[in-house]
């Protein structure tokens, strides 16, 4: 987004070098990166970057006041409601679109957030090989609060273990080895020890849970959640059947707990008010429609992915909806066709991570994940044979050293 930046990055930039990297991402794990990787990262000045961690820190405000959960507690459908110490969300991520408002200027705006983990383990790989591959200037980094791959590592180490040890742990999954991301289950292996495991291999006795560990029946003392339950819906009645055991009273720590995937989610949206983040309320407490409709995006509450979004609403539309309490009306937000690249400008989303670690009165922003589109929306199925899109990174402006 930083023109001299993007015009010397893309003037440097060959088919050559973006093979060696991609080589050098796949070597780790061959034939695991099962998802697009973009040509180029993206580098946002300081000004930027405080704009989407203000915002980040705003809706932080009023996930650790007291309270948050009880007080929300209706965003956890019932038949998801995981029992359980629900603990701290240790887990957050926050998604900014990069947009151009009504000055033509360019602003971040959120477009979603998560109480779940997203690639945490796979980012500080690829930021590595990026820099390996390709001039990034030495005052840009792509962790925030002066974290780098050591502290980061270590932080998300320390979090997802507390004080067991890894063979105790487990990263839960449908189907880990058939999962796009799986690249990261891979790596969180070989940062933290931990080792992926299939829904389907839980064994319970009694309400403890064990894994088949090198052959010995190991027991699971804390679980790194990656299962979403719309995804465990959409399986055969075998598999959802076995996902039932999760909603029964388990001698099991989760980090994070299942339930902060709804708890921050869509659903805490319409109580934010800050100027990076669009205008949102639930469809259910609309006293009438907003005569500029069409400025508007209707989205469903308890969807992953984009699933089930509506971009161009219409009355028609919101009339269709006969649970309006689980939808909400957004205002939207104008993506911009900034990041130049040789066969047309592409749009980009950020997700910002951040981490919360016992004992600690707030999480903390540490790294991110960009994507790159040319499509209406964010995404694979939107971007299919295009270049310069896909996963990638942002590289924050480091304040000078004075």
């Amino acid at each position: 987004m930083i023109r001299e930046l993007r015009e010397q990055f893309n003037t440097a930039f060959t088919e050559a070098k973006y093979n060696a990297y991609l080589n050098e991402l796949d070597a780790l794990h061959p034939g695991a990166l099962a998802f697009r990787v973009a040509e180029t990262p993206i580098f946002c000045d300081q000004h930027f970057t405080q704009q989407m961690l203000s915002a980040c820190e705003s809706i932080v405000d009023v996930i650790v006041a007291p309270g948050f959960a009880e007080k929300n507690a209706k965003a956890v459908p019932a038949d998801v409601n995981v029992p359980g110490n629900l603990g701290l969300p240790e887990f957050i991520a926050f998604d900014f679109g990069v947009c151009e408002n009504e000055e033509g200027k360019l602003e971040p705006q959120l477009i979603e957030m998560q109480g779940f983990p997203t690639l945490f383990a796979y980012q500080p790989w690829q930021i590595s090989a990026l820099q390996h591959h390709f001039p990034i200037p030495h005052n840009y980094s792509g962790y925030l609060n002066g974290f780098n791959k050591q502290t980061y590592l270590q932080l998300l180490k320390e979090i997802i273990l507390k004080d067991h040890s890894p063979e105790q742990v487990i990263l839960l999954e449908l189907f880990p080895h058939e999962q796009k991301t799986r690249i990261d289950f891979y790596c969180t292996q070989d940062y933290i020890g931990i080792q992926p495991v299939c829904l389907t291999e839980l064994i319970r006795k009694q309400n403890k849970l064990y894994y088949i560990n090198n052959g010995v029946e190991t027991e699971i003392k804390r679980i790194y959640n990656r299962i979403i339950f719309d995804d465990l819906q959409q399986q055969t009645p075998e598999v959802q059947e076995k996902g039932k055991l999760l909603l029964e009273p388990l001698e099991v720590e989760w980090v994070p707990h299942p339930n902060w995937f709804y708890l921050i989610s869509k659903y805490t949206l319409p109580f934010i008010v800050h100027p990076n983040v669009p205008e949102t309320t639930f469809l259910s407490e609309l006293a009438e429609l907003p005569a500029d409709l069409g400025q508007y995006v209707l989205k469903p509450l308890f969807s992953f992915a984009g699933q089930g979004v509506i971009i161009d609403v219409t009355e028609e539309d919101v009339k269709k909806v006969t649970d309006p309490e689980n939808w909400i009306l957004q205002r939207k937000v104008k993506y911009a066709d900034v990041i130049a690249t040789p066969d047309g400008p592409a749009k980009a989303e950020i997700r910002i991570f951040y981490f919360w670690k016992e004992g600690t009165l707030r999480p903390v922003a540490t790294c991110n994940l960009t994507r790159l589109s040319k499509g209406k929306m964010i995404g694979v199925r939107y971007n299919k044979d295009k270049t310069w899109v896909g996963g990638t990174v942002a590289f924050f402006e480091e304040p000078a050293i004075v």
